[in-house]
């Protein structure tokens, strides 16, 4: 008894092609991991010990969850705060000084920043 069998096949290669796309949807996830990374970044001051002197009327603005404290004082209208505080300054270039209350959160100070830079004021210090 005489068995046929087919003709034997040749060995198949590996087909590159799906390693090389996983290479590539990998090199583009980590390009764009590493794009979106990165944080944004603030120009803020930090309140540090400098040899400059103080000039004019206190301003500090103390951010809380609900309300905006200028000097202590809770002010009604956030969005006269630009106003009140042009009052105090000697000089508009004068710098003003930002805390966060315990339960503020970054969105907040975030917003009273950008409120405070789109009214003119550039000269902003971070505090504790």
């Amino acid at each position: 008894m005489m068995f046929t069998f087919a003709a034997p096949r040749a060995r198949r290669k590996p087909s590159l092609t799906p390693m090389i796309d996983v290479v590539f949807l990998l090199l583009v996830f980590f390009m764009l991991a590493a794009r979106f990374g990165q944080d944004m970044a603030l120009p803020l001051k930090t309140a540090n010990g400098g040899d400059t002197t103080w000039q004019g009327a206190p301003r500090l603005v103390e951010v809380r969850r609900a309300a905006l404290l200028l000097n202590g004082t809770p002010l009604a209208d956030e969005a006269a705060l630009p106003e009140i505080l042009r009052t105090l300054m000697p000089t508009p270039d004068a710098p003003v000084l930002l805390r966060a209350g315990p339960e503020a959160d970054l969105t907040r100070l975030l917003r009273v920043i950008d409120l405070l830079r789109q009214a003119g004021f550039d000269q902003l210090i971070l505090t504790e």
